[in-house]
């Protein structure tokens, strides 16, 4: 892996304005990424994985609007740019993604060849025959039949589907792809088949992932730095085995707590009280202190700084800010 930074987010914010007040879906994330690296962004639904992936391509829906921080990649401001540079340079030749859901993804009137080969044409000036080559190649790379470029979405299983995202994102071999739960409403021979490609493809194309789930024991298979959001702010970042083996945040420990284990001392499983609170008036404080069975005197009046207890491991909870 290169020691070399690909992306860096800074203070990101991304706030939704609706009528019934502003949503902080993003509040202040920052973190690095170097070359070759496996991101896991992990955290309850709601957190704001998904929202922070849309910053990052720039594809944030209405009414949300980045509001405030930097989005470095290979150096470059990419929130500085305009919306047709940004579409013609770094949109799907540099950073692309594998949405989620992708049997909503695909638009069911073209075959898949024709939506992939016109991701190749737009970008690269390509004909028609010689983008078809292409896909045919991206197809095999990820294990489907060429023949079913022809083939239109309703006709490919779910998990077929899945692999024509993959190879559609990897269609102009960006160094970064961005994976928002990619295995949502797949079952857990499709999931392993899919996590599975994912590793080899990040292996041979020496590729970095952002991975987003929720589902932490995925997570565990393919990322070498994970980060736990909870309620628009990261609250735990570090290597993977670090998070796994040497959690510290009280989130990180309760969802930890909460993924049965086949192997080691088997525990019993316990979960975390209440539900996240609601962005558009976030708690004071620590947002997760509500939640919490630790919480004590400035838990709930201060937010925590996000500090560093060993390196590359940085955690946002007051129990370890030194007094």
């Amino acid at each position: 892996m290169s020691s070399e930074v690909l992306l860096e987010v800074k203070d990101l914010k991304t706030y939704f304005y609706t009528t019934k007040g502003i949503v902080k879906a993003v509040d202040g994330v920052s973190f690095t990424l170097r070359r070759g690296e496996v991101l896991g962004l992990a955290g309850e639904s709601g957190c704001g994985k998904s929202t922070t992936a849309y910053s990052i391509i720039r594809l944030v829906p209405p009414p949300g609007k980045i509001v405030g921080g930097k989005i470095l990649f290979e150096g470059k401001d990419i929130l500085k740019m305009d919306n047709e540079s940004f579409r013609r340079e770094i949109r799907w030749k540099k950073i692309s993604m594998v949405f989620q859901g992708a049997m909503n993804a695909l638009n069911p009137v073209y075959t898949v060849g024709d939506q992939m080969a016109e991701v190749i044409m737009l970008h690269e000036g390509l004909t028609k025959k010689e983008a078809y080559a292409r896909v045919y190649k991206l197809l095999q790379m990820v294990g489907i039949d060429p023949r079913r470029a022809h083939s239109y979405p309703h006709e490919l299983s779910g998990g077929m589907k899945q692999r024509v995202m993959i190879a559609m994102a990897l269609a102009l071999n960006p160094p970064l792809v961005i994976a928002d739960e990619p295995t949502t409403a797949l079952d857990v021979v499709v999931q392993a088949q899919i996590m599975n490609l994912l590793k080899r493809l990040q292996r041979e194309y020496k590729m970095s992932i952002i991975l987003i789930t929720h589902d932490l024991s995925l997570i565990a298979e393919i990322a070498d730095k994970v980060a736990i959001m909870y309620a628009g702010k990261i609250v735990e970042i570090g290597r993977a085995e670090q998070i796994f083996y040497n959690p510290q945040h009280p989130y990180t420990k309760g969802l930890l707590a909460s993924i049965p284990r086949i192997r080691g001392e088997i525990k019993k499983l316990e979960w975390i009280p209440g539900v996240p609170p609601d962005l558009r008036s976030p708690p004071p404080g620590c947002r997760f202190h509500p939640r919490c069975r630790f919480r004590f005197e400035p838990c709930d009046k201060q937010e925590p700084p996000l500090i560093q207890i060993e390196p590359e491991h940085y955690v946002a909870c007051w129990l370890y800010v030194k007094k």
